[in-house]
């Protein structure tokens, strides 16, 4: 996987944008990216590992993701998704769930996050762009102070090692 991260692409102060390049079909990128029994095998920081609770895959529909520390320690989050165009992008909310607070030290961002994921098809490789927009710059900063490009580089080393395995095996489904 090649990875071009970090924020220099943003389009304003309230951004983060995360580029990486994987070695596999879009398709099977998006379906990874979008299906409960694939994003539990890499989602989440290395070492952790994640239930998805809810998962509504349509415009309007709500997903709910628990991420499970190896300590024990649950950190979830939940979103609507406004937009899904299959294979090449979807636009969701991106919000911390009730108990998230509890469990990590943070001055945590208090309004809605908005998530884009572009996947761009590259013939047998696929450029995956993630647009993380805040409300505020400030709301941004909290966000970068938590390690959120860290934590998101670490579930996307996870994805890009769950593709090879996929691939390797010709697995598509």
């Amino acid at each position: 996987m090649l990875k071009q991260n970090g924020s220099t692409d943003a389009q304003s102060d309230r951004e983060i944008v995360i580029t990486c390049v994987f070695n596999a079909p879009r398709e099977l990128v998006f379906k990874v990216w979008t299906q409960p029994k694939h994003i539990e095998q890499w989602w989440g920081l290395k070492g952790f590992t994640t239930r998805v609770d809810e998962m509504d895959f349509r415009p309007g529909g709500t997903w709910r993701y628990v991420m499970c520390g190896p300590d024990g320690t649950e950190y979830p989050v939940k979103g609507v998704f406004r937009e899904v165009v299959p294979p090449e992008r979807i636009v969701t909310s991106d919000e911390f769930d009730q108990g998230f607070e509890r469990v990590i030290e943070a001055d945590l961002p208090s309004g809605t996050i908005v998530a884009t994921t572009i996947f761009e098809d590259l013939g047998d490789k696929t450029r995956l762009i993630l647009r993380i927009m805040h409300p505020t710059a400030e709301d941004r900063r909290k966000h970068e102070e938590m390690g959120v490009v860290a934590g998101w580089n670490s579930s996307l080393e996870c994805l890009d090692e769950y593709l090879a395995k996929m691939v390797e095996k010709r697995v598509l489904d």
